[in-house]
Order: structure tokens, then C-alpha cells, then sequence
């Protein structure tokens, strides 16, 4: 996660925050649409609506716009996207997930597909780096709602398989079946989570030089930037000099 989360926190003390803001809202948006015409429109009785409303709740989305994106769901005018994952290399040799939802697969694809090649990367086939990441749960808690200690006991008691902590939050590790469970027993005792969702996770990560970073970087802040992207994975890390250069 160091890679991604090296990016999260560039992206967080960037300016136009206004700007970043709004296009996240949107992106919450799509997802809680999608997340209620799957399922059930309550966030209590189906797992992936409820894990997109804490994640918009987190980045405080207002209640209203959360209201109408689940409303939009059973609307007879409400658009149908697809859930597309993209894989690619960028320079240096890392690998790159990526997950949409789209109303027009072409679009995206083009716009996803030129977003490589600008960087110097390439786009590849499905399955092409994917193996190389792992396919797990995510439930993620401010940094200020327990110690690390208590954290790590609480987790590991819930069936947790991982626990690493930084300066803004617990990020705890879990299996695909293991998520719903664990998600819900440490949300008991800690409160809502930031963020309970699926994601892919670097098996190994890739130290690159600044101006490989740089690059990376920018082709994550291109694709971050696509209203269609959900999410980024990279299994790149980045020297501290290079994240407080981009962080400026």
C-alpha cells in the first residue's frame, strides 16, 4: 500500500482542493449509484453501498448528495455503467490497476489508453500484472481512534491478516470473506470506518528513481484526474524527496 498511499497524501496537500473535492463527490456518486442498483438501496443490508457511503461520508460528502445518488439508483433515468478494470506498465517497469465504471467503454478506453502512452508506458492485456497483486479487503480507521496496540489486539481477535499505521490512519488487511466480518466487528468497537472496500494489494513493491517517479506520478494524477476512474494501484514507491517535490 506504501505506493498508494504515498499519492493519497500528495493528492491531499495539492491545491484547488475545491476543484479535487467536487470531481471525488462525483466519483462517490457513480459508485453509491452503482453500489444501490446491485442491491438493495440500504446501506444496512447490502456491504458495498454501505462501504461507498462511508467513504463518502469520510471525505464529507454532503448527506443530500449521498440521498440522491442512492434515490438516482431505482430511477428510471439512471445511467447504466460498466465496471471495467484496465492493466498497464508505467515507466520503470511498474505495474498499474485500474478500476472505472463507465457509460461508454470506448471512451474510456482511448482516454486510459492515451494517458500511457504520453506517460512513455503501455497498456496491456487483462491479467497482465494483476498476478502480481492480491485481491484483498481494506477497512481503514482515522489514526486518532485508537493506538496501534489496540488496534493490532482488536484486529487480529476479529480475524484480521495485517495491520500497518501511519500518520493519518489504521489500515487493517483482510481476506476477500473475511471483509463483511471483520469490518463489522472493529466498526463495533471503534466506530464507522473511513473506508471498508475490496482493493488490490502489491505483493512486491518497486523503489524508483525520481525521474521514473516523477513520471508515474503523473500518469496516476492523469488517470485520477478521469471522471470514469475509481481507482489507481501501483506497486511503485517513491523516495521522500520526490513525494515532498510533488506535495509542493
Amino acid at each position: 500500500m506504501a505506493g498508494h498511499s504515498q499519492f493519497k497524501n500528495i493528492m491531499h496537500k495539492k491545491g484547488k482542493q475545491d476543484a479535487i473535492r467536487s470531481k471525488l463527490f462525483g466519483k462517490f456518486a457513480r459508485e453509491i449509484t452503482v453500489a444501490a442498483k446491485m442491491g438493495l438501496p440500504d446501506p444496512n443490508m447490502n456491504a458495498r453501498l454501505r462501504a461507498a457511503v462511508l467513504a463518502a461520508r469520510a471525505e464529507n460528502m454532503p448527506k443530500d448528495n449521498i440521498e440522491r445518488a442512492i434515490k438516482k439508483a431505482s430511477g428510471a433515468d439512471a445511467e447504466n455503467y460498466d465496471e471495467v478494470r484496465y492493466e498497464g506498465y508505467a515507466p520503470g517497469g511498474v505495474a498499474i490497476i485500474i478500476e472505472a465504471l463507465t457509460d461508454n467503454r470506448n471512451r474510456t478506453a482511448g482516454e486510459v489508453r492515451s494517458y500511457f502512452t504520453k506517460a512513455g508506458g503501455a497498456l496491456a492485456e487483462t491479467g497482465a500484472v494483476s498476478f502480481m497483486f492480491d485481491r484483498v479487503g481494506l477497512v481503514e480507521f482515522d489514526r486518532k481512534v485508537a493506538s496501534e496496540d489496540a488496534i493490532m489486539e482488536a484486529a487480529l481477535e476479529a480475524g484480521a491478516d495485517d495491520v500497518s499505521s501511519n500518520e493519518d490512519s489504521h489500515e487493517v488487511i483482510t481476506s476477500l470473506e473475511g471483509l463483511r466480518d471483520v469490518a463489522k466487528a472493529l466498526e463495533a468497537k471503534f466506530g464507522d470506518s473511513k473506508k471498508a472496500a475490496l482493493i488490490w494489494r502489491p505483493q512486491n513493491m518497486i523503489a524508483v528513481d525520481d525521474e521514473a517517479g516523477e513520471k508515474i506520478l503523473k500518469l496516476i494524477g492523469s488517470l485520477e484526474d478521469n471522471d470514469d476512474v475509481q481507482n489507481v494501484y501501483v506497486n511503485a514507491e517513491f523516495s521522500d524527496a520526490l513525494v515532498a517535490k510533488m506535495s509542493g
